[in-house]
């Protein structure tokens, strides 16, 4: 049944994609952060790929597949972003002071990756994220970023080997 414009009465697609998305809505929101850095550029990130989610929505037939669809754009649309020239944005060495008592010591040490991650250029924190976030393999990767699977090692290799640079993050120990 699909709605008739202006009626207010919602089609079964929109029904469907709604549930889709209060379904999935959280960890889509959870993957733009950790592919953007930023809240807000994580929330644009969410909104735009949604869009095209909804509008692809009756091609994306299988249901089991449009999570993969959503993320797939999602990791499209943000190296899309990046490639454009004058979208870069740079990394603040110190983030803002917050104001109220601090209650995220818990998760200091996670926070700390995320702003190592936020030191490395788009493609490449991009390509880490895919590869330890999402647990996906660099064919895959290669796929989603629109590059070859010989990029795709080369970032994780550079991304890797700069991450271990830095004196923050403690070497693991050896044990024999």
């Amino acid at each position: 049944m699909r709605s008739v414009p202006g009626s207010g009465v919602p089609s079964e697609r929109d029904e469907a994609f709604t549930a889709f998305v209060t379904a999935h809505g959280h960890a889509l929101r959870r993957y733009a952060y950790v592919l953007t850095g930023q809240g807000a550029a994580a929330d644009d990130l969410l909104q735009a790929s949604l869009e095209k989610l909804y509008l692809a929505w009756d091609r994306v037939a299988a249901p089991e597949a449009r999570l993969g669809y959503a993320r797939r754009t999602m990791a499209r649309t943000h190296a899309s972003w990046w490639r454009r020239p004058g979208r870069r944005e740079t990394a603040v060495a110190d983030p803002p002071e917050r104001v109220g008592p601090d209650s995220t010591q818990p998760y200091v040490e996670r926070d700390e990756i995320w702003r190592l991650l936020a030191t490395l250029p788009p493609r490449t924190r991009a390509v880490l994220v895919l590869r330890f976030y999402e647990d996906l393999p660099e064919a895959d990767i290669a796929a989603a970023l629109g590059c070859s699977v010989g990029s795709v090692k080369s970032q994780l290799s550079r991304g890797l080997a700069r991450l271990r640079l830095n004196p923050s993050i403690p070497a693991p120990e050896v044990t024999r």
